[in-house]
């Protein structure tokens, strides 16, 4: 009897929380930490030229998860634009918030480059200046475990 009381229960809280995703609550997989004190810059990247030129200023990290990233700009982008971006992060309590697995070895690091989706574009004060929201599409699990990791010691984002 209690086996079947136990199975009801864990039915009755799957689908509360089905019901709370569906009505727009608690829908983000990682968690916002708020990053925008730190100024911390998010550079465009590419990756054919090797010279300075191919890092140039994108914006200023609003809120970062392991998912996702908010940026203020004022560059005009689209959503479903793709742009390759560099994050670099300073270690934090001894924690490096990337893994470079080049070299074949992990080696802690601080930067990570990779492919952004632009989500939402809003347009912010005077329009002059935008808020961008993107996916991080390209991060590899260890990366992105990492950064969560990493995270965990920061602010949450609202």
């Amino acid at each position: 009897m209690s086996a079947l009381r136990l199975a009801a229960d864990r039915d009755d809280h799957t689908e509360q929380q089905h019901r709370q995703t569906a009505l727009g609550r608690d829908r983000r997989q990682y968690r916002r930490h708020d990053l925008e004190q730190q100024d911390l810059s998010v550079e465009r990247f590419d990756g054919s030229r090797r010279t300075s030129i191919a890092r140039t200023a994108l914006g200023r990290i609003v809120d970062l998860s392991a998912g996702g990233v908010r940026l203020r700009t004022t560059e005009r982008m689209r959503p479903d634009h793709q742009v390759r971006v560099r994050l670099e992060l300073p270690a934090f309590a001894g924690i490096s918030p990337f893994v470079d697995t080049a070299s074949g070895k992990p080696v802690p690091s601080r930067q990570w480059v990779g492919w952004m989706t632009v989500s939402r574009v809003q347009p912010v004060g005077d329009g002059r200046e935008y808020e961008v929201a993107g996916r991080l599409v390209d991060m590899e699990d260890l990366d992105r475990g990492m950064l969560g990791l990493y995270l965990s010691t920061q602010p949450l984002a609202a």
